[in-house]
């Protein structure tokens, strides 16, 4: 059908039309009056005015699963999308130009006011639960705001992403890792037990290394008391092959037997630890003496699993702890015997020295009565008086001598008497005051210098014959070459009393120095002496418990050392 001239007209003034409406858009758009879109395609460009576009985009945000809103400046709900709608479970209408502040929580509002004050001057987020308007579950969101332009008149537009399925995935998480820990502990704890496996293992290995490798017999015992293991050692022993605990009382020598066995019942019992001695026969048919200890073995909680135990060869030990045994009762023997020596010889000097001052004192009164009747002319010649002099020493030193002898004698019975504490220096001043003249004599310096309150127990008279003997051998035995000089000191020293009593005379030979305690030993003859007198100091210190130490140089001098007990 064709055309008529009224339709040709008509259609060209709708082109015109259109195509003024399309130059005042593009006139709009080129000046700015009208946001618009220009896209290329097949077709040739096509323009999208801000509806077109505000159609795509509300679109999108209906179709997108977080929540979205926009809020006036009084907090009403201007616009909501369905995803929010639906997570609050209400309607669009119940929720457009409602505030916003009723889906908050009480217990939130004044986060949501303070984060609504950030919103409306700068980007803003937070987390922020949400509750539900029917039922009023609270749902967890995170919000995210900023201001656009509605309309002509600025909003505020909130992003809110549900956090539950978030929660529910942290949830998740948690029970996944704590399952992945239990399954962690679980694997370890089989690491563990394998690694204390293997450790059990190594140490049964070791500790079997080392029974194999000592040298003594071991052996381990339930807690009957039966024979569960021996090693390589009580084989080579008995020379047998299996082990039984008939074979192993068979080998106990009789008279052993039964001590032997009472003791490992007792242990049994009280879970004690045995030691025995007993005689065991080995494969050559000889009984050796063996040391026999036992240990129980206990498990971690304490409770006895087990013996382990050992037997040594002590038989060269036990015949030489015998023959020691032997050699302590003969020595006790012969100390009897020789206290018994000691006691006669004491005797014999006692009656000795008692018994000579008889005829002495009778052949001083003879002697005495010989020289009142010779004449005195007689007397006087060389050799009567000579023979007279000698006589007269003779007798002198017989009477000293028996009285040193009586004075041995005495000091051995004075042994194990009670001492009391004696102060040295009143001791020390009576000894100083006899001494005096021989000090004077021989042009001597004589240095005292004892600490204060210083006491020894020792037996007075003792004490005194001790320090006289020291301090009159020290002026004695001077060196002629140099004036004498004798130091004398005492101090306490732990439990004891050093005394030291030193001078600068001829000294000590060390061959003199070994007899220089002997009974009538003498190193000088050039001074008078019967040899008595270091001896007696000596026996005298050693019955108080002490001792008494010289040290010497010939021609330096000598210190004696006296440790008496305080």
């Amino acid at each position: 059908m064709n055309p008529t001239a009224a339709d040709l007209a008509r259609e060209n003034e709708e082109l015109r039309q259109r195509l003024r409406e399309a130059e005042e858009l593009i006139t709009a758009v080129r000046t700015g009056a009208v946001d618009a879109l220009a896209i290329h395609g097949d077709d040739g460009p096509r323009i999208f005015t801000l509806e077109s576009a505000d159609h795509g985009y509300r679109h999108l945000i209906e179709q997108m699963s977080e929540g979205a809103v926009l809020l006036g400046l009084d907090g009403l709900v201007l616009y909501c999308n369905a995803a929010l709608a639906h997570a609050l479970g209400c309607g669009l209408s119940e929720i457009l130009g409602r505030p916003f502040t009723y889906f908050v929580p009480p217990k939130y509002q004044a986060y949501w006011a303070e984060l609504w004050q950030v919103g409306w001057n700068m980007q803003a987020r937070g987390e922020l639960p949400l509750q539900n308007g029917r039922d009023g579950a609270l749902r967890p969101f995170s919000v995210s705001m900023n201001v656009l332009t509605f309309s002509g008149a600025p909003t505020l537009a909130v992003l809110l992403a549900d956090m539950s399925a978030h929660k529910e995935i942290s949830t998740i998480r948690s029970v996944v890792a704590k399952q992945n820990a239990l399954l962690d502990r679980k694997n370890e704890e089989l690491v563990r037990q394998q690694a204390a496996r293997q450790a059990i293992e190594r140490t049964a290995a070791e500790v079997s290394r080392v029974l194999e490798g000592i040298p003594q017999i071991a052996w381990t015992a339930d807690l009957q008391g039966q024979s569960t293991y021996f090693n390589q050692r009580w084989f080579d022993f008995t020379g047998e092959i299996l082990v039984s605990n008939v074979q192993l009382q068979a080998r106990i020598h009789p008279d052993d037997f039964g001590p032997a066995v009472a003791k490992w019942r007792q242990c049994l019992l009280s879970f004690e630890p045995l030691e025995i001695e007993c005689r065991m026969r080995n494969q050559a048919g000889d009984y050796r003496w063996m040391l026999g200890r036992a240990q129980p073995s206990r498990n971690e909680q304490g409770e006895v699993v087990q013996w382990i135990g050992t037997y040594t060869d002590i038989h060269e030990h036990k015949l030489a702890q015998e023959r020691v045994t032997q050699a302590q009762s003969l020595l006790r023997d012969n100390n009897e015997e020789l206290t018994r020596v000691n006691v006669d010889l004491d005797s014999f000097i006692y009656t000795a020295s008692h018994d000579l001052k008889g005829p002495i004192t009778n052949i001083e009164g003879l002697l005495a009565a010989l020289t009142d009747e010779l004449p005195i002319e007689a007397r006087q010649r060389p050799p009567v008086h000579d023979i007279l002099g000698m006589l007269t020493k003779s007798v002198e030193r017989f009477q000293r001598t028996i009285e040193q002898l009586s004075d041995v004698a005495k000091l051995h019975r004075e042994h194990g008497l009670a001492s009391a504490p004696v102060p040295l220096a009143p001791v020390m001043q009576g000894v100083a005051l006899d001494l005096a003249p021989l000090v004077r004599s021989a042009g001597a310096q004589l240095d005292i210098d004892l600490a204060e309150g210083v006491a020894v127990h020792f037996l007075e008279k003792n004490l005194r014959s001790l320090l006289y003997n020291l301090l009159s051998n020290a002026l004695k035995y001077r060196d002629p070459a140099r004036p004498p000089h004798v130091c004398l000191r005492a101090y306490p020293e732990g439990q004891q009393v050093r005394l030291t009593v030193q001078d600068n005379g001829l000294g000590i030979s060390a061959a003199g120095q070994r007899k220089l305690f002997g009974l009538f030993e003498r190193l000088h003859s050039h001074v008078e002496g019967s040899g008595i007198g270091l001896f007696m100091v000596k026996k005298m210190v050693e019955n108080a418990g002490g001792r008494i130490l010289v040290e010497s140089e010939l021609g330096v001098g000598s210190t004696f050392t006296v440790l008496l007990p305080q």
